[in-house]
């Protein structure tokens, strides 16, 4: 009964034309709600992605070694993909708006404590804190998306989130660096928690305080996860994200050793990099737009095989320089194509057949794109030890064939509303 309520409240909100969105946004895509969630994903990003940048810097101060702190990016991740999928079913049972910013307010605390840490166990504490929250975050900004933007925006809503960790990439890590750098590690965590604190002032004014709770169990929810569109979906996003991450773990040594670039331009090749992939999250918003529910990923599967082909010819980057960089570049801009579109899979099922598990299906993209990392980064210090730098594109390139298949299964529900 819950599920049927549920289905025709979104009917019913599809065929308002006072829809709050329309009435605001008009036609504009980039409204102050929509800013300040693509802010928050650039927040989260920089967050996690600045201890790469100031390790250096947090293992001098700390008195630690470089490996000890490397490991705070690891335990990050694996405290991540769990609670991502946990934290998501909890939330879906309580207010959006409340705790969409209790959540914050976590995240700045963790922010906050990573700034005054006195040694590392405490420093390790507070990224534990940071991670526990991180994935929760994305999946609750998603469903925002019917509250801030139309539904016109829906896949470009999705893409812009997710680009949020990109731009923190291409600018808040380098900033982050910098900062670091100039003023001492700490302030780096100062900057972010100022910045924080301006974000949470102007959630609370301007982010819609509606919620649409549905009534279901706790694990009732995880009936999500027998559905096998889900499970394709995610295989597919697990070995898209590893495909990449097997040689993406080792771009420096691969710009160093293999394209043969100096040592003073390899910064600036991260940024571009970080460009490419900056363009792949924005344009998988254009390819989410083909379709509902699996025929966006459906789609794909051709972009997969190509993926393939690029990952195994970068075994030639040795030979050629200039070639290695071109297709490093390529593959920058390959590396999220598929984010909009299983983020639309998960959020489409969820929304026919699993309406209770709204807040579950926005955290699987960011909980199976984490495993991928762990996944790919592992199988790559595994190729690199006994295969070396130059075979990470051809084993990258199998998860890449993998991910086409496990789109490709996707076929028979293309345009199908078919229950579990």
């Amino acid at each position: 009964m819950a599920e049927k309520t549920h289905t025709e409240q979104l009917q019913h909100n599809d065929n308002q034309t006072d829809n709050p969105a329309e009435k605001k946004a008009g036609d504009r895509f980039f409204t102050l709600p929509v800013n300040i969630l693509i802010f928050a994903s650039f927040m989260l990003g920089m967050s996690e992605f600045v201890v790469v940048g100031i390790l250096p810097d947090i293992a001098s101060g700390l008195k630690v070694s470089e490996v000890t702190v490397g490991n705070l990016v690891a335990i990050f991740a694996f405290v991540y993909a769990p609670c991502t999928p946990l934290g998501s079913a909890i939330s879906g049972r309580f207010p959006r708006f409340a705790t969409y910013l209790t959540l914050m307010g976590v995240f700045l605390a963790g922010n906050i404590l990573c700034a005054f840490a006195p040694n590392y166990p405490v420093l390790l504490i507070a990224r534990l804190l940071i991670a526990s929250v991180s994935g929760t975050l994305v999946a609750i900004s998603m469903t925002f998306a019917p509250d801030v933007t139309t539904d016109k925006y829906r896949t470009k809503f999705i893409a812009w989130v997710f680009s949020g960790f990109s731009i923190a990439s291409v600018v808040g890590v380098p900033v982050g660096t910098w900062v670091a750098n100039t003023f001492g590690w700490r302030v780096t965590f100062y900057l972010i928690s100022v910045l924080t604190v301006v974000l949470l002032v102007l959630m609370f004014v301007v982010l819609p305080r509606n919620s649409h709770i549905v009534k279901v169990g706790f694990l009732s929810q995880f009936r999500l996860f027998f559905d096998r569109r889900i499970h394709l979906g995610v295989l597919t996003v697990v070995c898209g994200a590893a495909s990449s991450y097997v040689f993406y773990t080792y771009l420096t040594p691969i710009l160093r050793d293999e394209v043969k670039m100096p040592e003073q331009y390899i910064s600036l090749g991260l940024v571009v990099y970080g460009v490419a992939c900056l363009w792949s999250n924005l344009y998988a918003g254009k390819l989410a737009e083909h379709g509902r529910g699996v025929e966006p990923l459906y789609h794909l599967r051709w972009v997969f095989l190509a993926h393939a082909a690029l990952l195994a010819s970068l075994a030639l980057a040795h030979v050629v320089s200039i070639y290695g960089a071109m297709v490093l570049i390529v593959l920058g801009m390959f590396m999220y194509l598929f984010n909009a579109s299983s983020q639309v899979l998960y959020m489409d099922v969820a929304a026919q057949s699993h309406p209770g598990s709204m807040n579950l299906a926005a955290s699987l993209n960011s909980m199976s794109f984490n495993i991928g990392i762990a996944i790919g980064s592992a199988v790559g210090g595994v190729a690199n030890d006994f295969l070396g730098l130059t075979w990470l594109g051809p084993v990258g390139a199998i998860f890449a064939l993998l991910a086409m298949v496990m789109s490709m299964m996707l076929g028979p529900y293309v345009g199908k509303h078919i229950e579990r």
